[in-house]
């Protein structure tokens, strides 16, 4: 029962925090707030599960920040640029290949600041991309891993990112399916570097390539149209449809690839030791 006494409390004090964050900057930034909402409410996301994360690690448990992939190490750049370079490529490779057989074609939109649109991307992924892998592969894959090892880890936490999904605009069996194998793609990057700053990177880079580059639905969420936008003209199975690429066979085929190729080299036989 301890793992779920500890995961129970990370939640908890995830929730609480955030709900103290959120009425906290209403109090002090009032109607201001509101025109910066969506980003804001990403960065105090984010700050709450580190925020419980350090309880339950630190104080709780009394464990280094290795045992996450938190370490100063972890933060290395050939690791961190590795993982972005592997978020963004295999979304990327994928959407282009779509592109290239006349499965998603470009139209034109509304003019406005490509560059202004891509930083807010940024300021909103950014956030967004580091507090779900803290929320599912930080603390609690660190717990499960310690508990039941890393591929019990994989597999629950991969689950688990894919059931949250759920909630999204024209989710269904085989966008959850898809976000499943993400988690896999995902878990499997924490695991071969050691570092969840490499996996957030690649989250984070997977998702602004296609609402910053590509202008496209990013897990069923529109993005924000300017110049142009790509649309699917093929058949859902492939492209995804409304939910984005990364629904679509095109894209899970490359996160196959992506984890067969990080299994084969790096995880084999492998053991992580907090």
């Amino acid at each position: 029962m301890r793992p779920l006494w500890l995961a129970g409390g990370f939640y908890i004090i995830c929730f609480v925090a955030l709900g103290i964050l959120q009425t906290g900057a209403e109090l002090v930034g009032g109607p201001a707030v509101s025109n910066t909402r969506e980003i804001l409410f990403q960065w105090l996301s984010l700050a709450s599960v580190v925020f419980a994360t350090w309880i339950m690690l630190r104080k709780v448990e009394k464990l280094p920040w290795s045992s996450v992939g938190l370490d100063r190490a972890s933060l290395n750049p050939p690791a961190v640029l590795g993982g972005a370079a592997l978020g963004a490529f295999t979304i990327g490779i994928a959407s282009l290949l779509l592109l290239a057989g006349h499965m998603l074609r470009i139209d034109r939109t509304i003019g406005g600041s490509w560059w202004g649109q891509a930083e807010h991307s940024a300021l909103a992924l950014l956030p967004a991309a580091f507090f779900e892998e803290l929320f599912i592969r930080g603390y609690l894959f660190s717990v499960l891993r310690r508990f039941a090892g890393w591929r019990a880890a994989l597999v629950v936490t991969s689950v688990v990112f894919g059931l949250l999904h759920l909630g999204n605009p024209g989710a269904d069996a085989e966008s959850i399916l898809a976000v499943i194998v993400a988690g896999f793609f995902l878990g499997a990057i924490l695991l071969a570097t050691r570092s969840l700053y490499a996996a957030g990177a690649a989250h984070f880079a997977w998702n602004w390539v296609m609402a910053g580059a590509l202008h496209i639905a990013v897990s069923g969420i529109a993005s924000r149209d300017v110049d142009y936008r790509m649309v699917e003209t093929g058949p859902d199975w492939l492209t995804g449809g409304p939910w984005g690429p990364e629904g679509g066979l095109a894209a899970v085929a490359l996160m196959f690839v992506a984890i067969f190729y990080l299994y084969g080299r790096y995880l084999r036989g492998m053991e992580w030791k907090a």
